[in-house]
């Protein structure tokens, strides 16, 4: 298949220009395929792994490593950990957004590990669930709203790892937005993007596809897994619902929305909030087009809020 060719050579290409000496190794489809590409350099793999909550990365990163010959360093993070982690990456990001915080604290504590072990620069995979519809939401759309989405995610897309390495003092590099891959990938058939394989329906179709033979087929065809899955930040959201009682929640949220009209939506989020407060204040509010109905953030044609994580707005 042409197109499998060609975006092998290229994904091939843009890691042969990688310096960086380490990986973020989640053992999803994206950092597997880099490792398999980049196993000649063999950079160290990164992984960070929850000891107090469910992590899904531990066993396919294992096997991504053995599967190249790339040493693997796991990071396995306390409850305490993590919750430092949350606030420095709210003080770097400057939101309170709950979806985008539980997965940017596993690219910090990665990013932290690799500059204390004398790391100058990290590899990451960002940038492949953009470019060819690897996030779930998308998998049941007819291909003309697929299509549009799409086109609608390519143009707002934005990557928090490259302002964490910057702010930290460690280089990102991310071989799939390469200039040559993103322009390839908009012109790829958006039904060899999203589609079924033995009754299942996977985004990232045709870079499984590219890369199914030469990667463990486990991951090749592995669904699709968030880093806070992955690292196992998901349990935050269970950490703060059984830490904060209902009656001081209501109590807070009540107070909250009658004194500076922000809707806290869930206890994780009133603790992301008070966090964000303590360390930026008040968020810039929305002066002209459409806000947030939530937060009163600018959200301009978007159904997301970047600052509270409210969807859809």
């Amino acid at each position: 298949m042409d197109v499998c060719r060609e975006l092998y050579c290229l994904v091939s290409e843009a890691c042969s220009r990688c310096t960086a000496d380490s990986i973020a190794l989640s053992g999803g489809l994206d950092s597997t395929i880099l490792a398999y590409l980049l196993q000649e350099k063999r950079p160290k793999g990164i992984a960070i792994i929850a000891n107090d909550f469910v992590a899904t990365d531990l066993v396919y990163c294992q096997t991504a490593s053995s599967k190249f010959g790339m040493p693997l360093s796991i990071n396995y993070t306390s409850t305490v950990d993590i919750l430092n982690a949350v606030e420095e990456t709210i003080k770097i990001l400057g939101n309170f957004n709950d979806i985008e915080i539980r997965n940017c604290a596993v690219m910090y504590m990665a990013i932290k590990w690799a500059k204390e072990n004398g790391h100058s620069g990290i590899i990451t995979g960002d940038g492949a669930d953009e470019l060819f519809a690897g996030y779930d939401f998308l998998l049941g759309k007819p291909l003309d709203e697929l299509e549009k989405e799409l086109c609608r995610i390519r143009d707002i897309m934005h990557f928090p790892a490259l302002l964490i390495g910057e702010k930290l003092g460690v280089a990102i590099e991310s071989p799939f937005l390469d200039r040559e891959i993103t322009e390839f990938a908009k012109n790829i058939p958006v039904d060899m993007l999203v589609k079924s394989k033995d009754g299942r329906v996977y985004g990232k179709w045709i870079l499984r596809k590219t890369f199914e033979k030469v990667i463990p087929q486990q991951i090749a065809w592995r669904p699709k897994s968030p880093m806070q899955d992955g690292a196992g930040t998901a349990g935050l959201t269970g950490l703060f619902d059984s830490t904060i009682s209902n009656d001081i929640f209501e109590s807070k949220k009540n107070h909250i929305l009658k004194k500076e009209g922000v809707t806290v939506r869930t206890k994780e989020s009133l603790h992301y909030y008070e966090v964000y407060k303590r360390i930026h204040g008040q968020h810039p509010r929305c002066k002209s087009g459409r806000a947030c109905s939530y937060c009163g953030y600018s959200i301009g044609d978007s159904k997301f809020c970047r600052m509270c994580g409210a969807f859809p707005v």
